[in-house]
């Protein structure tokens, strides 16, 4: 069957190929058009149900980035922050335990790190009592379409514990690296909210995250209602402030009593 398929694939590739010698050009898989014939062909016969996802997201994966695509991946690579890392790194180790690793130095090390979710599951598991945990089930595994459910998990669960939805990264900008400066202010976020709540359960250097401003809700009586409603608002003017006292006529000499 596989060897059919490579047929199929061949005489559609020499069908519509633009380089001249279309036979040594698909022995080099240099051949840019997509074979949307053959791909059909190909996952309902060859690929088995379970990496068929896999296969999809390997596909669009970029590649290289060139002009302007390059200068704004350039922009988004420099917002990336390793003194920052250093910090998220020692928050989740102090709070899932030292049994989550250390990662290597570096943006690449970082995203490797947390790619699969795993380590994601477990720090937000960490800031709930034991029967509150929202990720009931964590996997280590291999597949990438359970990696980036976990991650998928993780977001959902970020976003009920407060975080808001403008802070919370995409599941590709971890798992193929495309913002990881996103990643870290998702992660910072969460930290600020662990400490504001300041429930027991946030473990590490308080001075890590900045507190959130907390609602100072006030209540008042009803004599307090009532009396406010016999002040005059500035809107309505004041009697207050610059007033004629003291004034005389044009002309006339001001009588200056000592």
């Amino acid at each position: 069957m596989a060897e059919n398929i490579n047929i199929i694939k061949m005489l559609l590739c020499f069908y519509d190929c633009p380089f001249p010698n279309k036979e040594e050009e698909f022995s080099k898989k240099r051949c840019p058009k997509l074979h949307t014939l053959w791909l059909a062909v190909h996952l309902a016969t060859c690929v088995p149900p379970a990496e068929k996802y896999t296969l999809l997201i390997n596909m669009a994966n970029q590649g290289p980035t060139f002009g302007l695509s390059r200068d704004i991946r350039n922009k988004i690579e420099k917002k990336y922050e390793p003194e920052l890392e250093e910090r998220l790194v020692e928050w989740i180790i102090a709070q899932c335990g030292a049994s989550v690793g250390r990662p290597e130095p570096g943006r690449m090390g970082f995203q490797a790190w947390l790619k699969d979710g795993t380590v994601l599951s477990l720090l937000i598991n960490s800031l709930y009592s034991e029967d509150k945990k929202p990720i009931k089930k964590i996997q280590d595994t291999d597949k990438a379409f359970k990696q980036m459910e976990q991650v998928s998990q993780f977001l959902k669960a970020a976003e009920n514990y407060g975080v808001n939805k403008t802070d919370i990264f995409q599941t590709v900008d971890l798992w193929e690296s495309k913002d990881m400066a996103a990643v870290q202010r998702t992660l910072m976020a969460l930290g600020s909210i662990a400490v504001t709540r300041n429930d027991g359960h946030y473990h590490g250097d308080l001075n890590w995250f900045h507190k959130k401003a907390q609602e100072n809700k006030r209540e008042f009586t009803e004599e307090q209602l009532a009396q406010g409603k016999n002040i005059i608002g500035l809107q309505m003017g004041s009697n207050q402030g610059a007033s004629q006292a003291g004034m005389v006529g044009y002309g006339q000499a001001r009588q200056i009593i000592s």
